[in-house]
């Protein structure tokens, strides 16, 4: 997205700073770079190594993403990391944020170049391992020149078609390392030689008989064509279908990138220009149709319509929205025509923001990553090196050279580790894609983790467990008044302040079409509440203590104090002296929050409410709830120090909170879920940011992490299981190594096929409904 139009004086100086058009971190300085070549983890981890190498660079390089992301790297420092990725035998770009299409474009090219090298690989080793085996076995079958017809169809296989595994491996070599196609090459190479060795150097074998003249040859039964073939056409096919998946875990994750909307129609001098969406600056109006996406974040200025918010905040029902209301860019626009002021554009949208914190989950490694990053970058020489191991002790104990070098080969295929590699990628790549579809950011890959291991859920209370706006919940006439006529008198006072209870009275004043009268000589009353005259009488409306002031007999104390029970503010109205009647306010407990607890709590985590309120308001709310625990009258610099001793108690405690006040307790948590709706500094002290309006959001974040924990442990079990396993069989001489090739390619494929499963993942309300 160009940035050209970003200092334009319509934006204002308290904007945040703008990301340049190179995919980097403005509070880190993160670079992005595509890495082209890397065909496992080795590879991974090699460039990982030499960029790690540089003065001042700290790298990370993801495999499953094919990017590496580099900190401390300036722009004098770029061209050096470039030409060490370059020296190490790939290729390095800057990756810049329209690279997307081109990175889906470079994939569908390495699919169809992989797709036609397995299609000639498996036309011709079909028949080849059918007369390969059909002839070993039937000797009476054999015809004059067949290992001829053998050799001729193994040859394309082996070069052509094996031939990307040949280049790297030969790449590789002159730079002294290895990767995983190294084993693949040196099993095909080792497996084709061993065939021409024994047609052309068996005593008995003749150049007569292999151009089809004389007699068979004794060595016949030890063919290893069908099993160069082979191997080579089930690696191909294991890096076809395993492309083919990253790409769609690729593309989970990228879905809310897909939102963006490239054109915006632009009111400019009272008419309508379809612009481009970097011409859509702060202030101007937009105008979105049916069917359209809104293209920025922004207040409706006019038009009604229903808004399809599900792509963004996975939630099923459309919000209906008129002037005034809020609408977040890439929602669709689902029936009538809205004018839009754009309050976020670029980078600063919802919609942005929200893409670069998926793409960034992927820079910080988990732990098992690491680990297995490690693994993947000695494994390959040592597997090498194994197996030469396994062919010289089975020679030395008398096996034949055929056997030897048989078992040797088996080996060598497989232990290739390239299900280790794939393990924690795919699972990480395609849980956050999924959570970013369902309205929940998982910062980084330690915030799943943590997830695993947490049992106490704090939940902040306003604005996080309510509302945040205080509504008017009770209205408490008294002496046979009505409960229109004392909104009426408390509503004309009221309509001139500002005031969050003034505010409350007045709205519902108007929502429930209540006439009011206009109010002379409004006086505000700080701290105790306000008086005016309306229709000539003299009118008060404030606490209990605003009456007793002016020696107006409070005779309702009673019920003031039933409503403080029951989590409510009391605000009295008195007129010419007599109480009316009592209005009583609070901020309202979201409908989702008492069902959100009840789950947490069936998933065995203790909750607790954290607010300033008093140990009243604060009880009557949680046991609304039905928490576990209250803690009360928390300043908000304390917020923090009660998450330490719960964690000094031994707990392990996930923070859920929405304001600024919040954000010393969300980091300070070992996991910090921060509210979309609340301030941008308790959005960066979080570890997962919840989009949805909906406080289930919490336990679908914490079943999603938990899913997420177990697909990556279930696929490192069977990475390191199948290696562990397979090794010692091959070595006893009991794995034929065309069973191997197929098994190393199919381990791969199950353990990306283990981690898409990821994709089907149903938020609690889905799974509640059916």
């Amino acid at each position: 997205m160009s940035t050209d139009h970003v200092n334009r004086d319509r934006v204002s100086s308290d904007s945040a700073p703008i990301v340049p058009a190179s995919r980097t971190d403005a509070a880190a300085d993160v670079i992005e770079l595509d890495i082209a070549g890397m065909t496992c983890a080795a590879c991974a981890a090699r460039v990982e190594r030499v960029l790690n190498k540089l003065d001042g660079v700290q790298a990370s390089v993801n495999f499953g993403l094919e990017r590496a992301f580099l900190t401390g790297c300036g722009s004098h420092e770029l061209p050096a990391a470039l030409l060490a990725v370059e020296q190490a035998g790939y290729a390095a770009t800057v990756r810049a944020m329209e690279d997307d299409a081109w990175t889906a474009r470079t994939t569908e090219i390495r699919l169809s170049a992989l797709r036609r090298r397995l299609s000639v690989a498996a036309l011709l080793t079909i028949p080849l391992c059918d007369l390969t085996i059909m002839l070993a076995l039937v000797p009476g079958l054999r015809f004059t020149g067949w290992e001829a017809v053998c050799v001729l169809l193994a040859v394309p296989v082996v070069t052509w078609a094996a031939w990307p595994f040949h280049r790297t491996t030969w790449h590789n070599l002159r730079r002294r390392s290895v990767s995983m196609d190294a084993l693949v090459s040196l099993g095909t190479v080792v497996s084709f030689g061993w065939a021409l060795y024994t047609l052309l150097v068996n005593p008995t074998t003749s150049a007569g008989y292999w151009l089809g003249f004389g007699p068979t040859p004794a060595g016949a039964n030890s063919l290893y064509l069908d099993v160069a073939a082979g191997m080579v056409t089930f690696q191909l096919a294991g890096r076809y279908f395993e492309t083919r998946s990253r790409r769609a875990a690729g593309e989970v994750l990228h879905a809310i990138s897909g939102l963006a909307v490239k054109q915006a129609r632009i009111l400019r001098d009272g008419h309508e220009q379809v612009l481009p969406i970097a011409d859509l600056l702060l202030g101007d109006l937009f105008v979105v149709l049916p069917g359209e996406r809104v293209a920025a974040d922004g207040l409706v200025t006019d038009g009604h319509s229903s808004i399809d918010t599900s792509a963004m905040t996975g939630e099923a029902v459309p919000v209906e929205m008129g002037p005034g209301g809020q609408v977040i860019g890439g929602t669709v626009n689902m029936s009538g025509r809205l004018v839009v002021r754009a309050d976020r554009v670029g980078p600063h949208t919802r919609l942005a923001q929200m893409a670069a914190l998926a793409e960034q989950a992927q820079r910080r490694k988990a732990g098992a990553q690491k680990f297995a990053d490690r693994v993947a970058g000695v494994f390959v020489p040592v597997v090498i090196a194994l197996a030469v191991v396994v062919a010289v002790a089975w020679l030395v104990g008398g096996a034949s050279l055929g056997q030897s070098v048989s078992n040797g080969i088996a080996v060598l295929i497989i232990a290739c580790p390239c299900a280790l590699g794939l393990a924690t990628p795919t699972a990480l790549m395609v849980g956050v894609g999924r959570g970013s579809q369902l309205g929940i950011l998982i910062k980084g890959h330690d915030a799943l983790e943590a997830s695993g291991v947490i049992d106490t859920v704090v939940l902040d209370k306003t604005g996080t467990v309510t509302t945040g706006v205080l509504q008017v919940t009770r209205v408490m006439p008294f002496d046979g008044r009505t409960r229109a006529r004392l909104l009426s008198v408390a509503a004309a006072v009221e309509s001139g302040s500002e005031h969050a209870i003034a505010a409350a009275i007045t709205r519902t004043a108007r929502a429930e079409r209540i006439s009011v009268s206009v109010a002379d000589d409004i006086t505000a009353l700080p701290g105790l509440g306000a008086r005016g005259r309306v229709e000539g009488r003299e009118v008060l409306i404030g606490s209990s203590r605003l009456l007793s002031d002016r020696g107006i007999p409070f005779m309702a104390q009673e019920h003031a104090e039933d409503l403080h029970r029951e989590g409510m503010t009391a605000v009295a109205v008195a007129v010419d002296g007599h109480v009316w009647g009592l209005i009583g306010v609070a901020d309202t407990v979201k409908p989702s929050a008492r069902e959100a607890i009840t789950q947490l709590r069936a998933l065995g985590l203790r909750t607790v409410l954290l607010t300033g309120d008093n140990d009243t308001v604060g009880r009557a709310i949680g046991d609304h709830l039905g928490v576990d625990e209250v803690i009360a009258q928390v300043l908000p610099e304390g917020k923090a120090q009660v998450i330490e001793d719960l964690q000094a108690a031994g707990h392990h405690v996930a923070m859920v909170g929405d304001g600024i006040n919040d954000s010393a307790a969300l980091a300070t948590a070992d996991l910090g879920m921060a509210v979309v709706k609340g301030s941008d500094i308790a959005m960066k002290a979080a570890d997962v940011i919840l989009v949805r309006d909906d406080l289930r959001v919490i336990v679908d974040a914490v079943l999603l992490s938990r899913r997420t924990l177990r697909t990556i442990h279930g696929n490192l079990a069977w990475a390191f299981g199948y290696n562990l396993a397979a090794i010692p069989i091959a070595a006893a001489g009991l794995l034929n190594p065309l069973i191997a090739a197929a098994a190393m390619s199919l381990s791969s494929t199950l353990v990306v096929s283990n981690s898409l499963r990821l994709r089907a993942f149903a938020p609690a309300t889905t799974r509640r409904e059916g």
